[in-house]
């Protein structure tokens, strides 16, 4: 049900917040056990990757669900007064959008081209697909680190811009994305 209201809604629908939280945290996750694991040997090594690769198969799950929640049910709020503002948040929703759905697709491909099976907890998901040659696995496994990158520095982004109407501009926008707390009925009041 979308909301219908001609006024903007407070804040977002539980779920909404709770699929933007939980990617949030997966995603960080995922940032964090990729450049972890080649500080360590096996068995914690091992671990790593396991986790960030049973953590992508969730992401890989949980994340088009948000965008399906988010484009038919999800609470729809204006993303601000101002053309320029409201411009440049939708621009960043929609490249962190594109970016993750991207690296999740880089993903498989790059597991599954280097012959690679996706370890889901201690299950073994082979590949659907023979190996690709070695130059490709390369190119994969470079566009993926790189992308993973972007994805960080864009969402450290939203979050300094979060921060900063928090703390600076003292408005309700970063309390929009909380389940509780005092939020008014309109941006910046």
């Amino acid at each position: 049900m979308k909301y219908k209201s001609g006024l903007s809604p407070a804040r977002y629908d539980a779920p909404t917040i709770i699929f933007h939280w939980g990617c949030t945290a997966i995603i960080i996750l995922q940032f964090a056990t990729a450049n972890l694991w080649g500080l360590f040997r096996n068995p914690l090594h091992h671990q790593l990757v396991v986790t960030h690769l049973t953590a992508g198969m969730v992401l890989s799950v949980l994340f088009p669900a948000r965008l399906l929640w988010r484009l038919g049910w999800g609470r729809q709020i204006r993303a601000a007064d101002r053309w320029l503002d409201a411009m440049l948040a939708r621009c960043v929703e929609y490249s962190l959008y594109g970016l993750v759905l991207l690296e999740i697709l880089l993903g498989y491909l790059w597991r599954w081209g280097n012959g690679q099976a996706m370890s889901f907890l201690s299950i073994q998901i082979m590949p659907p697909f023979g190996r690709f040659p070695t130059s490709t696995v390369g190119i994969l496994h470079w566009l993926h680190q790189w992308n993973g990158w972007l994805i960080i520095v864009l969402a450290t982004g939203h979050a300094l811009a979060a921060c900063f109407h928090y703390f600076i501009l003292r408005d309700n926008v970063f309390q929009r994305m909380l389940l509780t707390g005092n939020v008014s009925d309109e941006y910046g009041k």
